[in-house]
């Protein structure tokens, strides 16, 4: 199996934009000269600030739509590798205590 990248960019205008690559520089230029995607390309200049190297196109793939659900603050804990925070919230804000 091939391995794959799951990536988030931050797009100029602050938004986070999640993706899956099996050549992740090649994905990344695709973005920056505006033939990545319909969202990041009216939302240059962008930058990589996050990226994980997983076993699988597959897994990429639903590590993809898996950090899509999550919210923007999720996300952000992600970016700074903060595993407490993202524990946190995972948990429904009934339990966040």
């Amino acid at each position: 199996m091939k391995k794959a990248w799951v990536y988030i960019l931050e797009c100029g205008d602050g938004s986070f934009s999640t993706g899956n690559a099996e050549h992740l520089e090649s994905r990344l230029f695709q973005h920056q000269i505006g033939e990545g995607s319909t969202w990041t390309k009216g939302r240059l200049p962008l930058k990589l600030v996050f990226c994980q190297c997983l076993s699988s196109k597959e897994d990429a793939y639903l590590a993809e739509q898996q950090i899509k659900g999550w919210s923007r603050a999720k996300k952000k804990a992600l970016i700074e590798s903060d595993w407490d925070l993202i524990r946190y919230l995972a948990k429904k804000p009934d339990f966040r205590k």
